[in-house]
């Protein structure tokens, strides 16, 4: 596994890519079906339709985070983008606030809008 945050002229955000070795015969409908799974109920995280890929763009502004993967044979591509000054600690303390004491989740986010609708492409 290969963990690699990417660094470029973005004014926010970060593009994060993890290479993985799977077993051999995984197919990508199996990884799209766990991705899926893991992330049903999480209201700020998008799996990207095969072949789109994130961008701080998409995120900018917003509590989402966005991941694209693709396989070719055994090696899994996973890239992921969030908006750290809001997804990063800010977005995490209101979100954990809300959990705590009962509120909706997303109290306090905006889910839709403008950059909030970036995800059209999901």
């Amino acid at each position: 596994t290969i963990f690699t945050p990417h660094l470029g002229c973005y004014d926010r955000g970060i593009l994060a890519t993890v290479h993985l070795e799977l077993k051999s015969g995984t197919t990508e409908g199996q990884v799209r079906a766990a991705f899926d799974a893991a992330y049903a109920d999480r209201p700020f995280v998008r799996v990207l339709k095969a072949g789109r890929w994130p961008s701080i763009s998409s995120v900018e502004r917003t509590n989402f985070c966005d991941i694209g993967f693709a396989l070719e044979g055994t090696h899994l591509i996973v890239e992921s983008a969030i908006d750290n000054l809001v997804k990063g600690a800010a977005g995490q303390a209101v979100q954990c606030m809300n959990i705590r004491f009962g509120f909706e989740e997303t109290a306090g986010f905006a889910t839709h809008g403008a950059h909030a609708a970036a995800g059209g492409v999901v």
